[in-house]
């Protein structure tokens, strides 16, 4: 259980951080800056809430929940899980998988694309197009901090598909595709 009573405690005020293990790294480590962005993420998944009908809403809930799983994956480096008397949080792969099937689920009622997609159409459109982007960045960041020291995989597969959900999100709420705004290559030469 997490309890939070206090919000400030003035420990990174000389520009690092504590990991959930203990370490301190600076703060603009690459293991920070992955999960930073996908607290970033989380938080343009709340304004995109704001927008999104019942189903849309249950389905952006759980999402954030799995980011918060997936911050405190990020935050532990890996290796030491062993020595601990407890199990640390880790994503797994049914999240993924879960993930999949809403893909799915979506995909059955949308026409297949010819063009590329410009981000818009309906305002929750424009905002999952956004939360989309922002997830390849954590992706991007994440996928650099394997490279240097042990991710767990499901972290990287997890972002992969997220970003893909929200684009096949993105065209739900553009009225199953009707409304997307598709790219017209040249168009203005």
């Amino acid at each position: 259980m997490v309890t939070l009573n206090r919000i400030y405690t003035r420990t990174g005020d000389r520009g690092d951080t504590g990991l959930g293990d203990g370490t301190r790294v600076p703060k603009h480590s690459l293991r920070v800056d992955a999960y930073g962005t996908v607290d970033e993420v989380n938080a343009t998944i709340g304004i995109a809430r704001l927008y999104a009908v019942e189903d849309f809403e249950t389905q952006l809930e759980r999402i954030q929940n799995d980011l918060f799983d997936l911050g405190a994956d990020l935050c532990r480096p890996e290796g030491n899980d062993h020595t601990l008397d407890y199990t640390p949080l880790r994503m797994v792969a049914q999240q993924t998988e879960r993930l999949e099937q809403e893909i799915d689920a979506m995909n059955t009622a949308l026409s297949p694309l010819k063009s590329f997609v410009l981000p818009g159409g309906s305002a929750l459109a424009a905002h999952l197009h956004l939360c989309r982007t922002v997830c390849r960045r954590a992706e991007r960041l994440t996928v650099a901090l394997s490279l240097e020291t042990p991710v767990n995989p499901h972290a990287v597969t997890f972002l992969n598909r997220l970003s893909d959900w929200f684009f096949v999100a993105s065209r739900v709420a553009n009225d199953n595709g009707a409304d997307d705004l598709l790219w017209t290559p040249g168009a203005n030469r």
